[in-house]
């Protein structure tokens, strides 16, 4: 079995309770983009509206992927068993340095042809705006060599973060931007490549509007 066969059979859990999550909601979600996605290990980097955010993505897109998450989450029951299998990386944010290891344990899933998706606002936004990247998800990038794959998403704090935390249907909008390949942004200074994707994705959330 290929890494790609194998990721796409471990997708299909986690992808079928994503989607479940997603219809008992109520909420509607519209996908546009999806036909720029390109073949291969791709790093997916999205805004962060809300904790609904990785289940729109996961019922979504139907490359398989992992994802950076806190280590905190390792604490429940069952769920990391499947994050483990899907190639997340765990991370400690008040350790620097499990923060830089997960930087390179993150561009060695890349490397070995797993997808990873990436927040790099690094909290949620709450509906509140797009916030500033930070610069990690940059060098991840440039250490595998992999195409960045810019990702909008609308809407899911309206789920629930807008709601005093209780879960209402809202109208949800995730796009699928044109992939940056490593030949354009190795051409350009890290803080340029991280503007020229944080401008992308914020004109797509204002397009979205």
């Amino acid at each position: 079995m290929t890494i790609e066969e194998y990721d796409r059979l471990i997708h299909t859990e986690p992808q079928k309770w994503a989607s479940e999550i997603m219809k008992r909601t109520g909420s509607r979600v519209a996908v546009t983009g999806l036909d720029v996605l390109p073949a291969g290990p791709v790093l997916f980097v999205s805004n962060h509206e809300g904790n609904f955010d990785i289940p729109v993505i996961l019922s979504s897109i139907p490359k398989p992927f992992g994802f950076i998450s806190k280590k905190e989450v390792k604490k429940f029951p069952v769920i990391p068993v499947y994050m483990e299998d899907m190639n997340c990386v765990f991370i400690d944010r008040t350790d620097r340095r499990s923060a830089l290891k997960s930087i390179s344990d993150t561009a060695e899933k890349l490397k070995e042809g797993h997808s990873i998706l990436i927040f790099p606002e690094g909290t949620r936004s709450k509906g509140t705006g797009i916030g500033e990247f930070k610069a990690g998800f940059m060098r991840i990038a440039a250490d595998a060599g992999a195409p960045i794959v810019p990702l909008a998403i609308k809407g899911t704090a309206d789920i629930m973060e807008k709601n005093n935390n209780k879960i209402r249907p809202a109208k949800v909008s995730l796009q699928v931007l044109e992939p940056i390949l490593p030949e354009t942004y190795a051409a350009l200074p890290s803080k340029e490549a991280i503007r020229i994707i944080h401008g992308m994705i914020a004109k797509a959330l204002d397009e979205q509007s």
